[in-house]
């Protein structure tokens, strides 16, 4: 494998920043010091002016392969998040046919293996129906990052809401139960209510439909569930000032039990977002009115919020494009997540220490991550070289969605394409440098992620 040599970089690592030089040798982090002489067959790399960090870890992200692939691949949304800075995904079960058994989790670990160039982990999923088989994933909790299940409504038959059901998979998991909560009898009943008003509904009736009360209620119950039975519950994509009660900066990250996820577009727009995009940022649970993006903010720099992600979510342009009743959920995120966080610490909202934390250093430690999310000697190689002064604009010519279209592309100011203040410029996957300065080397792919459990 190819010898990196970083000189004179600005390390974001720990909560601290600091310039170091830094050695890749054999995939992984061989040295980190002040400074590092010139190594033998070492490609040297300048880092002045510029910034390494780890790389980021999305800790919720649909790639819709098997069986939807007309909107994305493992391949193309993993090119897609390495090109933003993301180094390793965990990608959700609502697949066709849903990753609802061992043998349908490790077929998509095959096509990982074969196609991602980013590292990767599979959640497990499961239904009212199939608690033996989710609970059989116990086996193998050190290969499979967690069990995800939807307390709300979703595609085919994924949503969960039998209580016995619940009850005991909240019991009997060995594993992180990563949870998407939205309680599906007030959202039923809110719907109800507005096709009585007779009138057209539009995406700005959506955080209308799936409010705060169906956001809280449901999170409420699945951390009473989680409490009952001292599980380790992830409450996955919180939208809610209301939910924020529910949640601790009390105590360490390590010694949480129960943990919390925001994602970028939460943490971006707000319902008046809805009058110029529409269905294109329609998604579940639903981006709501500015005062919860405002507390969003406050408990994510107060560690009430754990974890910054995606929830990538790709549709074709045509399934965003329906009617609101038929419009598809979900907005493609993952190349321009760490851009963005880079834009808030422009404007002086976030530190880049911070985003460090939340994205990387964090998920590892919620998930247990083996050997990655920090800049550490002997950790995997997995970094993102950041340039802050080379900013650049989203249009289709740099969309690598496989959907083709992004919710920045109108995201500026009058409408016009949102125009990101810092670049990344160089994205290491275990020691090997998969894009750098536009270009790619395809040839190796990702790992497997494996946990500490």
């Amino acid at each position: 494998m190819q010898i990196y040599l970083f000189k004179n970089i600005q390390v974001v690592n720990e909560g601290k920043t600091a310039t170091k030089d830094l050695l890749i040798k054999n995939g992984r982090i061989e040295k980190v010091d002040d400074q590092i002489t010139t190594q033998a067959n070492a490609i040297e790399i300048n880092g002045e002016g510029k910034f390494l960090l780890p790389g980021v870890i999305d800790d919720q992200v649909h790639f819709r392969e098997p069986g939807l692939t007309h909107k994305a691949n493992i391949y193309t949304e993993s090119k897609a998040a390495v090109a933003g800075g993301v180094t390793s995904f965990m990608e959700m079960p609502n697949t066709i046919p849903p990753a609802f058994t061992l043998e349908r989790l490790e077929e998509k670990y095959d096509i990982a293996a074969q196609t991602s160039l980013a590292n990767y982990s599979f959640y497990i999923g499961t239904s009212n129906e199939n608690a033996d088989s989710t609970l059989a994933a116990n086996a193998f909790k050190d290969r499979i990052c967690g069990i995800k299940m939807f307390m709300g409504s979703s595609t085919g038959n994924l949503l969960v809401d039998n209580p016995l059901v619940l009850d005991r998979i909240f019991g009997e998991s060995e594993m992180l139960i990563a949870t998407h909560c939205e309680d599906e009898k007030i959202i039923k009943a809110n719907m109800q209510k507005a096709l009585q008003e007779n009138r057209e509904l539009t995406a700005a009736d959506h955080p209308i439909i799936r409010n705060e009360e169906a956001c809280f209620e449901s999170s409420f119950y699945a951390i009473q569930l989680a409490k009952k039975h001292n599980a380790r519950l992830h409450i996955l994509h919180i939208t809610t000032a209301k939910e924020l009660q529910l949640f601790t900066n009390m105590l360490p990250l390590k010694d949480k039990r129960i943990t919390s996820e925001v994602c970028v577009h939460h943490l971006h727009f707000t319902a008046d977002d809805y009058a110029t995009q529409g269905n294109f940022i329609k998604c579940n649970p639903a981006i709501k009115a500015g005062h919860n993006k405002a507390a969003l903010w406050e408990a994510l720099l107060d560690d009430r919020l754990d974890v910054i992600a995606t929830d990538h979510a790709p549709h074709t342009f045509d399934e965003k494009n329906e009617p609101y009743l038929k419009a598809h959920a979900g907005l493609p995120l993952v190349q321009h997540a760490l851009p963005l966080m880079l834009h808030y610490h422009q404007l002086g909202k976030i530190s880049l220490e911070k985003i460090v934390e939340k994205m990387s250093h964090a998920v590892a430690t919620c998930f247990a991550i083996k050997e990655r999310g920090y800049i550490r000697e002997g950790y995997f190689a997995d970094l993102v070289m950041v340039d802050l002064n080379q900013p650049f604009t989203v249009n289709k010519s740099n969309i690598l969605y496989k959907c083709g279209w992004s919710p920045f592309e109108q995201a500026g100011e009058n409408g016009a394409p949102f125009q990101f203040p810092a670049s990344i410029t160089h994205t290491f996957v275990n020691g090997n440098l998969v894009y750098g300065k536009d270009s790619w080397n395809e040839s190796i792919k990702g790992q497997r992620l494996l946990f500490n459990r």
